[in-house]
């Protein structure tokens, strides 16, 4: 009996995929059972991803397939090779720095995960051996092993529940770090092991466990009121014992963990594609110069002139082979058209940047003293790209804490009273109840709030009331927060429920008497009935039947004439985003209980269908009921969370709430935060609609045609031109639950709906806001996955405060944790983390808006001022021969980058605020902008190059026409051409700086710092390089190089004439977009004038 009894405790549905069986306390029934020894995981939690043996490999393998990294490589190994114009250490030693800094990096983030995982594995957990208790790691517990847990322990892997310190057999568990909600649930031991209580009864436990093979769907495991899952913690119980069943990777909570993923931002892919552009253009000028390098030599003088006569070595070379080398020779001469500076300078500005969000004082929360977090500052300009914002509800859109608002019997309304000995009445100021209903029915609204329940009681020390007698305190507790909200507030009507005894439920009435009710059967709320009953027998024997639910599944239950008077006051109510329950009772004969009884039990017992069985029992007995009246719960929202979404909406995002928690909890809240209008209309894919019936898969596919054609076919195209034109109408949304969402994505083979998934998600695309209930946290993640690979690639942010979110936050390109009650999982695995769901707004209009523009310039900028560079060396071939003579000194080549012109794109880059932040938070509009990566798209791409190509062309001949004049100093000495690269280089660093400080539109006192003394510093080193400042380098080719040209006034005159020419088309473009827009300001203000004038004379 009790080998059956425990086999059937973890049984899922019958048609169930591999069985596994466990031996308690590894002590097989008999020798004469055939058994088989099975093989199972150890209790290890792995979430980290390199090993200290695979790290170097894995990394720098991860590293090269950045197209830059690998590009500098080969370049480095070329200069390594050949023999070049250049250093290797030009291109070899940015590189290493590169390279180095982000091992770094990833290597101590993944540390911490190890340090994570080795906190849980390494953690204490008493295991019970030869009636003893033994100490030993998490990581060392093996299945069938039998584990004690104490009281606010967590779990440590998933268990049978066997005995309990409670003589009933029942403890209490939190799901916080599982399903998201943080109320007691009630979980109850083996019948039959209830009473090993102790070590050494527990020791003398033999017996196996069949139960079904790892899985992770959450809320099927979570029905056995015996299963016990990792990650729950015990509550108000002393102790338990449970047999582990599932251990370490194979635990429901690892199941449904969401490996981590290389996440890469929408800039780094457009940065890939604009290298591969200028890796064209690079391979293009090096293969131009080849050619003709060896067009202009097919000429016998230019090929071998008397001043430079070729070596042995070189006449014997294969033509074809020099050609090659010539050809990496020019690749190398031209490579800093591809700087790896700016993938340095690029980290640099995620990294310090990523400060400005913990600094935010704006983000900090008094309550808990924390502010925003950042995880993760690879992601930042990711914030301003934002379309798909997938939330969770519970702890991150509401605070979880219920209030009792209002209720009606009989039609008659009650707010806000106390009780007396009389009954309800009128507390002082105006009338707080509309008419009365009779006393009779009052108490029996009253005594169906107290009796029909699940909540618990928990007693606190005793102290003196008020009256001087003493008064026990109680805390109630319970799965539901709204059974509490409700039986506090029958309290406050003068009904106490004193707790369950014994199977009696006690209740203090009005007149503080004590009232004894039988609790005879309890028929537990489930999403599709959508209400709970209780059965009772009071003290003279009469038996009753109360019942609460929402009110379209008590409506059709009760006597139709006694529905409207409650109907209005549930709707109202309903509009006013409060939580409603209606409640209703019967009373029954004894015959009728019998029949009840028997049917219950025997549904409960059954080992096939037992599941519809029981609901066909319930439909039964929750039949021909009378009406009594309604409850209003309001569960309290996050501030300013209606505030935040509607801004979300306004920029352009669409919001979807994934949760696990029920179908109307879920659909009242998204009303309440105004994700849902009254004027939207409700499209539903739930076991309501769909059914439970062998048809339940064509009734889904005659849905989603429907609504498909409802929202897409009949709908006419509207005309393009506005950037997330959805954002026009918000008139359907999208309601849909675990189950069926598992039918959309996993269809069986037999029902032809391939295209289901395909359907749905355009549905779900045109619908204003969708809302998934009783989501398991892995469906959270297919969710996600499947926005997230749509056409287009749209970019998604998940949100989320409890384990049960970390899958949705780690598939999503941002996943933010709110750091609320539900513990601190989602907060370290997400990419950032924020106290409260208000902080989202600033977080992404403010910051998310400003770090995107500032990366999508620094990278335009820079690819503009290398090309600037490189230009002139590339024209410089023509006019040398195409030898590879450079036009730039070595030390100005390496210098441009890193020392010349990094700082101040660096600073703007950290500092700019092209619109003010509080304009930013206040207008979401703006944020769409530069929404659809729009500052880096190929227009502005485009034209950034061509202002660089015709810079370069400005700077290059413009001292070419100077040298025209081969004579520009007065005592007739002659500049050569190291004084023609210097005017160029001078003219270049000058007009690319002072181009940043045109596009400045905030300065601080470090920008002036980095602009002007860049500049300066450029000055200074040229005369340093020259050998003015240090003497030592006289020996050197730019020997006094930069003072002899400077002291020529035809020089100077040069290079103020093309910084001015170069910077013209910028300066004529600043000036026409300021009268335009004075112009417009100027019409707003003639238009407003005109109005008010219009107004004033009417």
């Amino acid at each position: 009996m009790l080998r059956r009894s425990l086999s059937r405790l973890c049984a899922g549905e019958e048609k169930r995929v591999g069985t596994r069986t466990v031996v308690v306390g590894h002590r097989p029934v008999s020798e004469t059972d055939a058994y088989v020894a099975q093989k199972f995981c150890d209790n290890r939690i792995v979430s980290s991803k390199y090993t200290l043996w695979n790290f170097l490999p894995k990394n720098l393998f991860e590293q090269f397939r950045r197209i830059a990294n690998f590009y500098f490589l080969i370049i480095f190994l070329v200069q390594v090779i050949v023999d070049t114009p250049t250093s290797p250490v030009t291109s070899g030693l940015p590189l290493f720095f590169v390279i180095t800094v982000t091992a770094i990096k990833q290597g101590y983030e993944d540390w911490l995960r190890h340090r994570a995982d080795n906190e849980v594995n390494k953690s204490n957990v008493f295991i019970v051996e030869n009636a003893k208790q033994v100490q030993k790691e998490s990581e060392k517990i093996k299945v069938g092993d039998i584990v004690e847990v104490k009281a606010d322990e967590t779990f440590p892997c998933d268990l049978i529940f066997l005995a309990s310190s409670s003589p009933d057999g029942t403890c209490y568990v939190t799901t916080a770090s599982l399903d998201g909600e943080s109320n007691f649930k009630t979980h109850y031991a083996v019948r039959d092991t209830t009473v090993l209580c102790t070590d050494e009864a527990i020791d003398t436990l033999t017996a196996t466990i069949e139960c079904e093979q790892p899985q992770p769907d959450l809320y099927k495991s979570l029905g056995p009121e015996n299963l016990l899952l990792k990650g729950a913690t015990l509550k108000n119980t002393q102790k338990i014992y449970g047999v582990a069943v599932y251990t370490g990777m194979e635990t429901k909570m690892a199941l449904n963990y969401q490996g981590k993923s290389q996440k890469r931002s929408a800039v780094e892919k457009s940065i890939n594609g604009f290298l591969i552009v200028y890796l064209c253009i690079l391979l293009s000028k090096a293969t131009v110069c080849t050619t003709l390098k060896y067009v202009w030599q097919s000429n016998p003088f230019n090929d071998e002139p008397w001043y430079n006569e070729k070596t042995k070595k070189e006449k014997e070379t294969f033509k074809v082979l020099r050609m090659f080398t010539d050809f990496l020779s020019f690749m190398v001469l031209f490579n800093f058209i591809i700087p790896v500076s700016m993938y340095v300078t690029v980290e640099m500005q995620k990294f310090l940047g990523s400060f400005f969000i913990s600094w935010d004082k704006e983000m900090y929360d008094e309550e808990i003293k924390e502010g925003a977090l950042v995880n993760t500052s690879d992601l930042n300009e990711e914030l301003g790209q934002v379309e798909y914002v997938f939330t969770d509800k519970t702890g991150t859109l509401t605070e979880n804490s219920m209030e009792f608002i209002e209720c009606c019997i009989d039609g008659h309304k009650y707010k806000d009273c106390i009780s007396e000995v009389d009954g309800f009445s009128q507390t002082d100021g105006p009338l707080k109840y509309y008419g009365k209903a009779e006393k009779s029915r009052e108490e029996l609204f009253l005594r169906a709030l107290c009796l029909c329940h699940t909540v618990q009681i928990k007693e606190a020390d005793q102290v003196d009331g008020l009256m001087g007698h003493p008064e026990r305190k109680y805390t109630y507790i319970s799965s539901s927060p709204d059974e509490i909200a409700l039986v506090k507030g029958a309290e406050k009507y003068g009904f106490t429920f004193l707790g369950l005894e014994n199977d009696f439920m006690k209740i203090r009435n009005q007149k503080n008497e004590t009232e004894m009710y039988q609790l005879l059967h309890v028929l537990n709320f489930d999403p599709v009935r959508r209400r709970m009953s209780v059965i009772v027998r009071t003290t003279t024997g009469t038996l009753f039947l109360f019942c609460k639910g929402a009110d379209s599944s008590i409506f059709p239950r009760v006597q139709q004439e006694e529905i409207q008077q409650t109907k209005v006051h549930v709707d109202r109510n309903a509009m006013d985003g409060y939580r409603t329950l209606c409640v209703a009772f019967k009373e029954l004969t004894q015959k009728e209980y019998d029949k009840i009884d028997k049917q219950l039990n025997e549904a409960k017992m059954a080992l096939q269908d037992r599941e519809e069985k029981m609901a066909k029992v319930f439909e039964d007995t929750e039949a021909d009921m009378h009406l009594i009246g309604a409850t209003a719960v309001e569960d309290r929202l996050q501030e300013q969370l209606a505030e935040t979404i509607e801004a979300l909406h306004a920029a352009g995002m669409k919001v979807w709430v994934l949760t696990g928690d029920k179908m109307e909890t879920a659909k009242s809240t998204c009303y309440a935060c105004r994700l849902f209008q009254t004027s939207t209309e409700l499209l539903e894919l739930t076991a309501r609609t769909v059914g439970e019936s062998e048809r339940k898969e064509d009734r889904l596919h005659e849905l989603l045609i429907e609504y498909h054609k409802k929202l897409i076919q009949d709908v006419p195209k509207s005309r393009g031109g506005l950037k997330r034109s959805w954002t026009l109408t918000q008139e359907y949304g999208l309601i849909i639950d675990g189950a069926t969402l598992s039918l959309i994505l996993n269809p069986s083979q037999d029902s032809g709906s391939s295209n289901y998934k395909n359907i749905f998600l355009q549905i779900c695309l045109k619908c204003a806001a969708v809302l998934c209930c009783r989501m398991a946290p892995l469906q959270k993640a297919q969710i996600v996955r499947m926005v997230k690979n749509t056409k287009g690639s749209p970019i998604t942010l998940s949100v989320g405060d409890g384990a049960n979110d970390v899958s949705m936050i780690l598939e999503a390109h941002v996943g933010i944790g709110i750091k609320g009650k539900e513990g601190r999982q989602a907060s370290r695995n997400s990419d950032y983390a924020v106290p409260k769901f208000k902080h989202l707004r600033k977080l992404l209009l403010a910051h998310g808006h400003l770090y995107y523009v500032r990366i999508a310039h620094l990278v335009q900028y820079f690819f503009y001022k290398n090309l600037c560079f490189i230009l002139p060396q590339f024209l410089y071939q023509f006019f040398c021969g195409f030898s590879q003579q450079p036009l730039y000194d070595a030390a100005y080549l390496t210098m441009y980058n890193i020392c010349f012109t990094s700082l101040p794109i660096l600073a703007y880059s950290l500092l700019e605020q092209h619109i003010n932040i509080d304009t930013l938070t206040s207008d979401p509009q703006l944020y769409m902008k530069v929404s659809d990566n729009a500052m880096l798209q190929w227009r502005p791409f485009l034209y950034w190059t061509f202002l660089g190509a015709f810079e370069g062309l400005v700077f290059f001949f413009g001292v070419y026409f100077l040298f025209q004049n081969s004579s520009l100093e007065d005592n007739g000495k002659v500049f050569g051409n190291w004084t023609f690269g210097t005017i160029v280089f001078t003219v270049l660093v000058f007009t690319v700086t002072l181009k940043l400080a045109l596009d400045t539109r905030f300065w601080t006192w470090m920008n002036h710092f980095v602009i002007w003394g860049s500049l300066a510093f450029y000055v200074f080193f040229s005369f340093f390089w020259g050998g003015v400042i240090w003497p030592f380098l006289k020996q050197q080719r730019m020997y006094f190089v930069f003072t002899h040209m400077l002291t020529s006034v035809s020089t100077w005159l040069a290079i103020i004439l093309l910084i001015f020419i170069s910077l013209f088309p910028e300066i004529l473009l600043i000036v026409l977009k300021s009268i335009k827009e004075k112009n417009h300001q100027v019409r707003n203000e003639v238009m407003y004038c005109t109005v008010f004038l219009v107004l004033s004379t009417s």
